[in-house]
């Protein structure tokens, strides 16, 4: 089992490895009640976390949500308040999050908000609730101005990344999930980049490349948990990728917005000088090697205003996380407009 400790305010463990799961009645061992949030496709696998932590002497049931950004709801949120005040849950008690990145968001935002916060446990079941969305303590749901505008800081107690589960996941949700790894190895571990460049599909050493992606997210979070400096830079890609989502109602996967935006950041990098053209193209020739896209045909007009309203704009001023160089993150405030419709032109039908 490969363990990851996240510090700062509030040290917690990311298990890594089969099984991983089964550490749940540890973890909460001593609490008296706990509500586990899944969807209904997982109604087994919560099942058996249930199960584990009636075992350890835990009063455990299931509180059943939408599956994916379905779940990321202001009305979703309501419903489980209201089932945490059937199930009589204090502030010594706790909430667990089973699912997917969408799952692990809404159950950390309602443990943030109920009694002014409870604990919570999350149990990812995709690479990018693994890697991502359940590390770092941000939580959120959707609103019809964007993408997690609601939300609070709230750290989990541990994070329980069983990879058996990973053998089920579609092929599509595994690849958007390493969209989130190989933005890692952009941004700070180049043995990441080697390792995707020599097995692009990431079957091959799955739990290396997760280990890797998560230590560099506990390294950011650890010194910036409130996201006012270095671990901004984990948003790379993400300016362009959560426009996307928003403009195409969520029906773009996560990764795969990410992918596009990461490769719009690229080129906007190589527009302001700070990427060489084989280092902009590298970003290109990886991403579509591991099956995402490259390319987005849409409304700039429209993508730029939704970019505006993003939660990491500054007032008017739009924000980009670029590379100046590879693994050397920094931000790019208010770019030149010729740049930005340059990096669009080459996303949305230049060459791959």
């Amino acid at each position: 089992m490969r363990r990851v400790t996240v510090r700062g305010d509030r040290h917690y463990d990311v298990v890594i490895g089969s099984g991983a799961q089964h550490e749940i009645g540890l973890v909460l061992a001593g609490t008296a009640r706990a509500a586990v949030v899944h969807p209904r496709p997982l109604a087994g696998l919560a099942g058996a976390v249930v199960e584990g932590l009636q075992t350890a002497g835990v009063a455990a049931e299931a509180v059943v949500v939408p599956d994916g950004e379905a779940a990321k709801t202001a009305e979703v949120a309501a419903g489980v308040w209201e089932e945490l005040g059937r199930l009589g849950l204090t502030r010594s008690d706790a909430v667990v999050g089973v699912g997917g990145g969408a799952v692990t968001d809404l159950a950390g935002f309602v443990a943030a908000t109920w009694t002014r916060g409870v604990r919570v446990v999350q149990v990812p079941t995709s690479v990018l609730g693994m890697v991502d969305a359940a590390v770092g303590g941000k939580t959120g749901i959707n609103t019809g101005a964007g993408k997690n505008l609601v939300g609070a800081f709230h750290p989990p107690v541990a994070v329980l990344a069983d990879t058996d589960v990973l053998a089920g996941l579609p092929e599509a949700e595994f690849r958007s999930g390493m969209a989130e790894v190989v933005k890692c190895g952009f941004i700070a571990d180049g043995t990441i980049l080697g390792l995707l460049e020599a097995d692009p599909a990431g079957r091959r050493d799955t739990e290396e490349l997760i280990e890797r992606a998560v230590r560099v997210k506990a390294d950011a979070v650890g010194e910036d948990l409130y996201d006012t400096g270095v671990r901004e830079f984990l948003n790379y890609g993400h300016t362009l990728a959560h426009a996307i989502e928003r403009v195409e109602d969520f029906g773009w996967r996560h990764g795969e917005a990410v992918a596009v935006g990461m490769r719009f950041a690229a080129e906007l990098a190589g527009q302001a000088g700070l990427l060489t053209r084989d280092e902009v193209d590298r970003h290109s020739r990886l991403i579509a090697a591991m099956g995402l896209p490259t390319r987005y045909t849409g409304d700039w007009d429209r993508i730029q205003s939704v970019m505006r309203v993003d939660k990491k704009a500054r007032g008017a001023s739009l924000r980009f996380v670029v590379l100046d160089g590879i693994g050397n993150p920094r931000i790019l405030a208010d770019p030149d407009q010729a740049w930005l419709d340059a990096a669009w032109a080459a996303v949305c039908g230049g060459t791959a």
